[in-house]
Parts: C-alpha cells; sequence; structure tokens
C-alpha cells in the first residue's frame, strides 16, 4: 500500500497471514459464496489480497487514508525500476478483485467491497511489455536505461512456465513453503466448492487450476528448527534427516502427519485446521516422524489430485519443482504416494527461469510463450512409483483423509 508520494504506507500482509477471517465472513454473506465464485472463480479466502485491503480498513483508518495505490511485491520493484503501476493477469487472480474468466478487475467486486479502481495498477499479459528502465531505475539496479519490462507472473505461474506446464495433462507439484499442485486449462476449470484456485495463466487466453497445501516444505523446516537444532543453535541439514527417513519402511510404520501448522486452504479452506501427529508409540523414532512429514505433505497434495480427477482435469505427466524436487527420497515419496511416475526437468529454479522466458517473448526472441518452452524446457529424469510402496500409502492415504474430519471440531472456537 503506497501514499500519494508512492511511499510504502505500512508493512505488507502476505498471503500467509489469516488475520483476515472475519472479512472473509463478511464478504461472503454481502455477496454470497456461489456469486463470489461467479465473480473471480474463487471463494473469499484470508489468503487473497481484498481481505487485506479490508482489514486495514477497518482496524487501521488512519493508514487506510493515505493510501493511493495498491500492488503486489514484484509489482512494487517494477514500479520502482520503471514507474508504472501494473501488474499481470496471473498475479492479479488472486487478489479476489479480477474477474479471472473474462480478464480484467471485476466492476461488481470493487462495487461490493466499495474500493476504488483507481487504486490498483493496470493489466497485462505476462508477456507484454509494460515499462522500461527510467533514469531512476539504472542507477539504482545498473540496468541500462530503457530495457524493456514485461509483466511477468508470480511464483507459482512463473514456475509452471519454467517447467513447461503450458498445456493441459502435463501437471506440476512443488514444494517450497507451501505446496501447489498446478494445471494448465484451456478454460475457466471451476470447482462450485471453491477447494482449488482457478487463475488466469501467464500465457495469454489461457488458464490455471491449482491446489494449495499452506505448510509443506514449511513442515520439514519446522521440525528441523525445533527438535533438530543443538544448545550451540547449529542445525542438522536437511539431507542428513531424510538419510535418516530413508531407512524407514513406506507407511512409516502407521505415523500420520497432517500438515496444518497454518491452516489449510485444499481441500478444506479452513484457516483453523491445526497439524496433527496421529499413531504414535514408544517404536517410533525420529526417523519416523521425518518420514511421517515427507508422506504427509505427498498425501495433502494428493488431495487436489483427487480433486483434479472429480473436475475432470487430465493428469497425464507430474512435474516435480521446488526444494522438495532435489530430495530422492521425496521424489520417490510423492511418485509412491502419486501412484504416478514423476519427472524433473533440467532447470531447477522453475520461477526464475520462467520468469526469464517470459522476458524473452516479451523481446521477441520466441514469438510465444509455448516456443519458448518448447525450445528450452528439457526433462533430466524420471522416477517411477514402486508397486509395493504404492499398495502402503494407498492404505496410508485412505487414513490420512479420516484425521482431519475426526480432530477438526477440536480446534472450532466457541
Amino acid at each position: 500500500m503506497l501514499d500519494e508520494q508512492g511511499s510504502v504506507v505500512r508493512p505488507a500482509l502476505i498471503w500467509c497471514d489469516v488475520r483476515t477471517e472475519k472479512q472473509c465472513r463478511d464478504l461472503t454473506a454481502k455477496i454470497g459464496q456461489e456469486r463470489l465464485i461467479q465473480l473471480t472463480c474463487n471463494p473469499a479466502l484470508a489468503n487473497f489480497t481484498l481481505t487485506k485491503l479490508l482489514w486495514v480498513r477497518e482496524n487501521e483508518p488512519e493508514n487506510w487514508k493515505r493510501v493511493r495505490s495498491v500492488m503486489l511485491p514484484k509489482d512494487y520493484v517494477r514500479f520502482r525500476l520503471t514507474g508504472e503501476r501494473a501488474t499481470d493477469m496471473a498475479d492479479a487472480s488472486g487478489t479476489l478483485l479480477l474477474d479471472v474468466t473474462h480478464r480484467r478487475w471485476s466492476k461488481e467486486m470493487l462495487q461490493a467491497a466499495e474500493i476504488d479502481e483507481r487504486l490498483l495498477p493496470s493489466l497485462h499479459e505476462s508477456p507484454a511489455v509494460c515499462g522500461h528502465i527510467t533514469t531512476k531505475g539504472a542507477e539504482a539496479s545498473s540496468l541500462r536505461v530503457g530495457t524493456p519490462v514485461v509483466a511477468g507472473a508470480g511464483d507459482q505461474a512463473a514456475g509452471a512456465i519454467g517447467m513447461g506446464i503450458v498445456a493441459s495433462g502435463t501437471v506440476s507439484a512443488t514444494i517450497g513453503t507451501s505446496g501447489v499442485v498446478f494445471a494448465a486449462t484451456d478454460r475457466p476449470a471451476l470447482d462450485p466448492r471453491g477447494r482449488v484456485h482457478t487463475f488466469c495463466h501467464a500465457i495469454p487466453g489461457r488458464w490455471h487450476v491449482m491446489g494449495v497445501t499452506q505448510a509443506a516444505g514449511l513442515s520439514l523446516r519446522w521440525f528441523r528448527d525445533t527438535f533438530a537444532t543443538s544448545s550451540s543453535g547449529a542445525r542438522e541439514s536437511y539431507d542428513q534427516l531424510t538419510y535418516e527417513a530413508a531407512k524407514v519402511p513406506a507407511g512409516s510404520d502407521g505415523l500420520l502427519w497432517t500438515p496444518y501448522l497454518m491452516g489449510e486452504r485444499t481441500p478444506y479452506l479452513d484457516s483453523s485446521a491445526r497439524g496433527a501427529l496421529v499413531g504414535l508409540t514408544a517404536s517410533h523414532t525420529r526417523a519416523h516422524l521425518v518420514r511421517a512429514i515427507l508422506e504427509g505433505v505427498a498425501f495433502s497434495l494428493r488431495d487436489t489430485f483427487t480433486v483434479f480427477r472429480e473436475m475432470n482435469v487430465p493428469v497425464t505427466s507430474i512435474r516435480l519443482g521446488g526444494g522438495g524436487a532435489r530430495s530422492p527420497l521425496w521424489r520417490q515419496i510423492q511418485a509412491d504416494v502419486y501412484g504416478h511416475a514423476v519427472e524433473i526437468v533440467e532447470a531447477e529454479e522453475g520461477a526464475a527461469y520462467g520468469a526469464a522466458l517470459l522476458a524473452g517473448v516479451g523481446a521477441g526472441v520466441w514469438p510465444t510463450v509455448d516456443a519458448a518452452c518448447a525450445a528450452t524446457v528439457r526433462v533430466a529424469s524420471r522416477v517411477n512409483p514402486q508397486p509395493a510402496a504404492v499398495a502402503t500409502l494407498n492404505a496410508s492415504y485412505s487414513a490420512f483423509r479420516r484425521v482431519y474430519p475426526a480432530t477438526r471440531e477440536i480446534f472450532i472456537s466457541d
């Protein structure tokens, strides 16, 4: 949120800040859940930008009075480089203010939320040039004055470009702090229950559908930082933890982990959901806990594949990305949990690589995003599922699916 001089009004409320449940309820009550999904292809979730704006307006009215423009983090970087207030269709899809189907700001949502459209940046397709480096931008970045800057995309849409997720049937499963299963579509595919997000893709005229696990890699990091740190503050490496976990059989000897450390999006849309370690016995070791976390995150991502199947979203190939794709054990666990071969692409930094490809299209190096991906994205390796592990993990997944319904009442406040 910026003031009249373009200065930051307050620290950003980022996607994982879920203090805005009240604003979500109020929006849903005012517009109606069904109409909300019709307008934006998504329900009102605490992760979306509009809810943050409403929270500031209600709780920090003096700050809100100063707000003259709003933009997402990468768009602020562009603003400093070019002086342009702009965003892309893919990132704008997560604001709850975009008419995702027609790729324009939603007049009805703006009116219902009482937000002035003049606060919002201009909209562009991801490979479109929407600014050029100014003299100030050049001084700050050492880039040449006049260098074109494209609209770009958020991490997931850019990462999908970097992994070649551009056509129907090719799906990515990315484990970073959060986990995302992402599928490209030729139309705005909708889940009427809003369990997955439908956004504009970084490719003009294309969309994507994705399910989100809030605390994917975060689950493993939380465990390491909390339970695998010495008194001197030295943290054990992820490689050491996964080396231990690899000695534990598939299914973690009955131990289950639900990774709901920050509530959950897909499939529950419940910011009150809480993590649970279920089935613990005296015979379980630290290695069992680590493996249960790796499997629990994969089970949570499998929930999205389950929703995709209900929506008739095709899955012909699965590509892995993010930090989770660097772990041989987590790759194998994902292949076994999904019951499907998984692919690893040559370029590890999917989002940065995808942003570079979008810039290349904008600069005329390639005529289209599809052509850019066809020329540059290569599969480096494949991991096949192991039949015995698949059978074990299918049974574990069935048990995993019963944990949330069994525990949710514990965490509902009066």
